[in-house]
């Protein structure tokens, strides 16, 4: 199915039809649900709704604490995959052409984005396209996306829908042409009309179970916990206050008279034998308060796969490579579940790429685009000095070569670029496996 039989089947040939699409009750739904995941990353969390209290018969404001931990685990999955640049590799003419377009259209840190949209919402779409002779990429927010696909879950076309000042604006993206609609002035209006060089925009998603081109956000773990977290403390935190404002209590009969002098001891009482007088108050459980906060804490910690020691919940010393590992092995997981989301679209936008170069005169035989590789490095910390024994070891015994080498050194940031420099220099760079 294409678009135009989409429009003829389901609405009904109408010209303004992506305005009937983009207010069905599914994108509605699925856009507010992202506006709702927005207002809970910016401080607007149910704890906030928490009644006043009365309390010694007067209102007492209660603490409304809330705890942003939701930010420092998606950064921190974040910065985990992307935080190194990814490496390319394969043909020298390729790898060379794309890094100049990477450096160009500052993809590193385009790419840094991608991730972050896809772990805060589940979904973001990316426009590649050409200005000027220089290929850009638009992250189009997911609020504003209405992907539309056909019966067999092809993505057919793509709109983008926004309010600026009152103003409706659309952009419609076909596989050959891109529409403009605004209803400037009460009408809806077509603005603009531009050939579609990249075809449709690059739909990055994560996992769901319940649908195979939307995502889930990876934030919808998190705030029920999140939420226990913040009721807990805040509690305990308006029981301390209370804790220091005791009732006090007189037992027996008390004497007549002004009590001991001001002077003396400040002020206080004088009672008859045998009575006694005391301030009493709530008791805090604070080993309780301790131990319930201490397992959600853990409990966040183990479903955002976030080691411990990241979070300067642990002490750590002396640790080998292996035990690094270990303790980062849920966070490398979970990279690489994120890395495979990326790479799907990456590889979609490297061909995007291909195709707007080749406007430009820049053509790449199949062979040589297709040994186009991507090499993401995680931001683990490592012991890089058992890290270059080891290199080292194996290229003293011609069990790898310098390129390889490079790739697995932590202080190599290009691969291809280290090659050249030492051919500059006149080394002798082995690129095989067979020694030197």
């Amino acid at each position: 199915m294409n678009i135009e039989q989409y429009i003829k089947e389901y609405h009904d040939g109408r010209s303004d039809w992506f305005i009937e699409e983009v207010s069905t009750v599914a994108n509605q739904s699925r856009v507010l649900k992202v506006m709702n995941l927005k207002d809970y990353l910016s401080g607007q969390h149910a704890i906030i709704q928490r009644p006043n209290e009365y309390y010694n018969g007067k209102e007492f404001v209660p603490r409304r604490i809330i705890l942003q931990y939701a930010k420092t685990l998606l950064n921190f999955q974040t910065a985990y995959l992307l935080q190194n640049p990814i490496t390319l590799t394969g043909n020298e003419s390729v790898v060379r052409e794309y890094q100049r377009v990477n450096k160009k259209g500052k993809y590193d840190r385009f790419n840094m984005s991608v991730l972050d949209k896809v772990n805060k919402y589940g979904i973001v779409a990316e426009y590649v396209y050409m200005e000027k002779g220089i290929i850009k990429s638009k992250l189009i927010d997911p609020s504003e996306s209405y992907p539309i696909y056909d019966n067999e879950n092809n993505l057919i076309a793509f709109i983008e829908a926004y309010n600026v000042s009152g103003v409706d604006y659309y952009t419609v993206f076909t596989d050959d042409v891109v529409y403009k609609y605004d209803n400037n002035g009460g009408e809806l209006r077509l603005v603009a009309q531009y050939s579609n060089l990249s075809g449709l925009p690059i739909i990055y998603h994560n996992q769901n179970e319940l649908s195979d081109v939307e995502g889930r956000s990876d934030l919808e773990d998190y705030i029920s916990i999140l939420d226990s977290m913040e009721d807990l403390l805040s509690k305990y935190t308006d029981g301390f206050y209370k804790f220091m404002n005791p009732i006090p209590v007189a037992i027996g009969q008390q004497l007549k008279g002004d009590g001991l002098p001001v002077q003396v001891v400040g002020g206080g009482i004088t009672l008859d034998d045998g009575s006694d007088f005391k301030l009493v108050s709530n008791g805090l459980d604070y080993k309780s308060f301790e131990t319930i906060y201490k397992t959600l804490l853990q409990s966040l910690l183990d479903i955002s796969s976030t080691p411990a020691v990241s979070m300067n919940k642990t002490d750590i010393s002396n640790l080998s490579e292996v035990s690094i590992k270990l303790l980062f092995s849920l966070a490398n997981i979970k990279a690489g579940f994120n890395e495979q989301y990326i790479r799907e679209g990456l590889e979609q936008r490297f061909d995007k790429i291909r195709k707007l170069l080749e406007y430009r005169g820049i053509v790449f035989s199949d062979d040589d685009y297709e040994s186009l590789g991507i090499v993401f490095q995680y931001a683990m910390p490592s012991n890089d000095k058992e890290i270059i024994e080891n290199l080292k070891t194996l290229r003293d015994m011609q069990g790898i070569s310098i390129e390889s080498v490079l790739s697995h050194s932590p202080y190599t940031s290009d691969v291809q670029m280290e090659l050249e420099r030492l051919n500059s220099e006149g080394s002798n760079v082995d690129r095989t496996n067979e020694g030197e």
